[in-house]
């Protein structure tokens, strides 16, 4: 579209035509993903009869996809529910018998789930050897007691010094280093193997967080993220059966595949383009005409709606909150976006015709001795595997085969994205080989990897509170517009949901679909007389 004109068009009634004449608001939810579907759900099963949901890709789900290979079924996206008092999740997924096959092994209650809570995780250097047992117990009471003390800036108000940089990465790599060199009963040598498990460590923290790195996490807010008690739990039959649970009730005609959206016009503003098209079609509702929204698709489709959620991911709004919105979004959402923060990370699963790693293995993690006095986690492109901070052995065998899920997250994440699948299969088992000191480990039978940095309808895993951010620019990215209620303004026009609109539970599945409910329950709320 060349250009928008503000429509004349106004009404007295905040809740636009639409009330005044019986009529049902039309709603449009742009994304199918965990966020966009619990909204429509709960938007259907209150009444509301005129939801489309419009979805860019050609299947349902956004940042859950499971993939079944023979009678395994292997998650590219959100693999874990975590908690169960309480999350919507979990209660989903029990009361639809989904768990009955999830073994104990299964339930982690740890901080860093694995896919088996059973077993040891085994800390190998690159020179081949593996790190006592005995010393990695040691250093993980340190890391887990340092790790506490970074939620207590935002739990207890402790102030953050300057050394720090207000950085979960910087001051927990300070704090240790300090701890692992005043240590008294360390050998040098085993002082230098606890240094380089800090850089371990922290790789680890940054896919979970989904950050580049830790350094870039803000230490005021990073106890604001909430956990939900119980455990973690994997869904054998995959994740995404919880994404069919949340479409059952959704009738197949809401919900359009291969839909992307090109602009979303809001407060009236429909540009002369939109007036003309609108002038000419016989087919178009006069009503439609002065509609508040307009929602503009990629196949030149213009849709008419009186509120539009949006659940697309903090990634693209970064990317495209510029040409999304028309007009452009009010300079507070626009800050809130471009503070919070969104990375990318990667699963690389490996498929051996024989398991080459002893029963006891539930992971094997990468402990590169030259990073002991490291600062950065960056590294140059050819050296992007450096990043892979470890594989986890898939549990049970008898579910899965032989399987490794190795992770990657930050800008190396993009590099391997960008590796042809032999390319990472080789390079994954050279690193096996070195770290092992086996030469004899035969390449993958099969390898199958996630791409969601470099995906358009994602750009990116899910959201973290970056340094310069905090908990406020959340409520900012929630919240509705227009900002400026009046009664000649209907509310409500744009609304915005997914886990990164979440305060406490962003990141997660619960998050978004908390998120969904959230919004649902504003128009609900405000349409509580027509839906009597």
């Amino acid at each position: 579209m060349q250009s928008c004109e503000i429509s004349a068009d106004s009404t007295d009634d905040p809740l636009s035509s639409g009330l005044r004449r019986k009529r049902q608001p039309r709603i449009v939810v742009i994304g199918a993903g965990l966020a966009g579907l619990s909204a429509a759900k709960a938007l259907l099963e209150s009444g509301f009869t005129d939801v489309t949901v419009l979805e860019a890709t050609d299947r349902i789900g956004g940042r859950v996809q499971s993939v079944q290979l023979g009678h395994a079924t292997f998650e590219l996206g959100a693999t874990w529910i975590h908690g169960s008092h309480g999350n919507p999740v979990y209660h989903l997924a029990e009361d639809n018998g989904l768990l009955e096959e999830t073994t104990d092994s299964e339930r982690s209650v740890g901080r860093i789930s694995l896919y088996s809570k059973n077993g040891v995780a085994y800390h190998l250097t690159n020179n081949g050897q593996r790190i006592p047992k005995d010393v990695v117990e040691e250093f993980s009471d340190l890391y887990n007691e340092v790790y506490n003390l970074t939620q207590e800036f935002f739990q207890r108000g402790k102030p953050v010094n300057a050394e720090s940089q207000n950085s979960v990465g910087v001051f927990t790599r300070d704090v240790v280093r300090k701890r692992v060199k005043a240590d008294p009963d360390d050998t040098e040598a085993v002082k230098r193997l606890k240094l380089a498990m800090i850089q371990q460590y922290l790789k680890v923290e940054s896919c979970e967080s989904s950050s580049h790195s830790m350094d870039e996490v803000s230490l005021s807010e990073f106890g604001e993220w909430t956990e939900i008690p119980g455990a973690h739990h994997v869904i054998p039959s995959g994740f995404i059966k919880i994404v069919e649970i949340l479409a059952r009730s959704i009738p197949k005609s809401v919900i359009q595949l291969r839909k992307p959206v090109k602009c979303i016009h809001w407060n009236q503003s429909v540009s002369k383009e939109i007036e003309r098209v609108a002038d000419h079609n016989s087919d178009l509702p006069e009503e439609n005409k002065g509609s508040d929204v307009f929602v503009e698709c990629e196949d030149c489709e213009f849709i008419p709606a009186d509120h539009v959620i949006v659940t697309v991911s903090l990634g693209v709004l970064k990317k495209r909150h510029e040409s999304l919105f028309h007009p452009r979004l009010p300079e507070e959402k626009v800050m809130a976006i471009e503070k919070l923060g969104i990375n990318t990370t990667d699963k690389i699963f490996l498929e051996f015709e024989e398991p080459f790693w002893s029963s006891e293995c539930n992971s094997i993690q990468f402990v590169w001795e030259d990073e002991a006095e490291s600062e950065s986690l960056t590294y140059p492109e050819e050296l992007w595997y450096k990043k892979i901070c470890s594989f986890d052995v898939l549990y049970p065998p008898e579910r899965y085969g032989h399987v490794l899920s190795g992770w990657i997250c930050g800008e190396e994440a993009l590099i391997m994205e960008k590796c042809d699948d032999e390319t990472v299969a080789e390079t994954c088992t050279e690193m096996l080989r070195k770290f092992t000191g086996n030469p004899n480990i035969p390449k993958p039978r099969r390898i199958l990897r996630s791409s969601w940095g470099s995906n358009p309808y994602f750009r990116g895993s899910y959201s973290y509170t970056q340094v310069g951010s905090s908990g406020a620019d959340v409520e900012k990215l929630a919240k509705p517009l227009p900002y400026a209620e009046s009664s000649k303004t209907p509310p409500m026009q744009v609304m915005f949901s997914g886990e990164a609109t979440h305060r406490k539970y962003y990141s997660t599945t619960h998050g978004a679909v908390l998120s969904g409910q959230r919004e649902a329950a504003r128009l609900i709320e405000m349409y509580q007389d027509l839906l009597q």
